[in-house]
């Protein structure tokens, strides 16, 4: 029912993927980067580590980008498990959050702060927009995958990266790249909530 639903308002739904993924670009790469460099530049410390640690965990964004261009159905769930993920690594060290509320009043916490909820905002409701879409990550492989079209719009952003960085790459290779990349990242969250995360519990600073 709700996929015939999409399907018909499939411009809707275009508009939307298209939409979603240029807020991606603004929230989650180009004003990180500038509020780590500021951070650097005003020796602010406690932020360096939570843009750093942001930054760790956002790199499942990218990981689920390359993902994407190789039409494989693990990238679905893994865009989820990143919009998931980021917010939790802004919010969860108390060490560094109290540090953070201490700060002086200063351009840099206005925006960090302002940031921080509104990429937690866009994240969550994200991760909500991508739920009717999880049956893309159970597809039979990647010609399922494509022939569904709620499944392909996802897809086309995607592909334009890649024509437009990668030219000159194949989908296959950048795929496998994506892959190992996804399992480094699994093995050090593993380790991190297996090993590292009863030590050090909240604490940034173990």
């Amino acid at each position: 029912m709700f996929n015939r639903l999409l399907a018909v308002e499939s411009p809707w739904l275009e508009s939307l993927v298209w939409t979603d993924y240029r807020l991606a670009v603004i929230f989650t790469v180009i004003i990180p980067l500038v509020i780590l460099i500021w951070a650097f530049v005003q020796k602010a410390e406690a932020l360096q580590r939570l843009m750093i640690t942001y930054w760790r965990v956002a790199s499942l964004l990218i990981i689920a980008l390359y993902l994407m261009i190789a039409a494989l159905p693990i990238s679905f769930l893994a865009s989820i498990m990143a919009r998931v993920l980021i917010p939790i690594s802004l919010w969860f060290w108390v060490d560094l959050n109290e540090e953070v509320s201490e700060m002086p009043p200063s351009g840099l916490k206005l925006i960090f702060t302002s940031w921080r909820w509104a990429v937690t905002v866009y994240n969550t409701l994200g991760a909500i927009a991508l739920i009717p879409f999880l049956h893309c990550a159970f597809s039979k492989g990647q010609k399922e995958l494509i022939a569904d079209s709620n499944c392909r719009l996802w897809l086309d952003p995607p592909w334009l990266f890649k024509e437009t960085f990668h030219p000159n790459l194949t989908p296959q290779f950048l795929g496998f790249l994506a892959l190992v990349g996804l399992a480094f990242y699994m093995l050090c969250l593993g380790y991190f909530v297996f090993f590292k995360l009863g030590k050090q519990g909240r604490s940034a600073m173990g």
